[in-house]
């Protein structure tokens, strides 16, 4: 990856940092980047056995992660893994059509204990949004999707 991203913030590190650690049990790993839009067609393309990429999820929905990044019809889009597996595929798309909250998190966690199971993705890490504020600032929310929102923020 030849960008930085909240997730990510040294790819180049990162990708040294595996090929250390998969050297140490035997796999030999040659890095390769290419510019953004390069690398992002490439991979959306398949044309690699493993890469680094990530996601910041927008609206908080578990089908923005689920649906979004490894169902059937994501690959060629938001799909980077090309997995496409029948079974968690139905299990989220059940979901996505329940209204019951506890019905849908039950679909979600069968979708994700699948997902687990088949491995076509490895989480390395979470970012941490950290928004440095004036103690004077009462009632300002750090948000989830990466804005600013000062609805209801007033200063002491």
């Amino acid at each position: 990856m030849p960008v930085q991203r909240p997730y990510n913030p040294n790819a180049k590190l990162m990708a040294e940092m595996l090929q250390a650690d998969w050297g140490k049990v035997g796999l030999k790993v040659r890095i390769v980047s290419y510019e953004w839009g390069e690398y992002l067609k490439r991979t959306k393309d398949g044309e690699h056995d493993i890469s680094l990429i990530g996601w910041t999820g927008d609206n908080g929905d578990p089908d923005n992660w689920l649906g979004t990044l490894y169902s059937c019809d994501a690959i060629g889009s938001n799909n980077y893994s090309m997995w496409c597996d029948p079974q968690y595929d139905a299990l989220v798309k059940q979901a996505k059509t329940v209204t019951d909250r506890q019905q849908r998190t039950v679909l979600y966690q069968r979708a994700q204990q699948r997902l687990k199971q088949q491995v076509p993705i490895t989480p390395i890490a979470h970012s941490t949004v950290n928004q440095p504020l004036s103690a004077k600032v009462e009632d300002f929310k750090v948000s989830p999707f990466g804005r600013s929102i000062f609805s209801g923020v007033s200063l002491e």
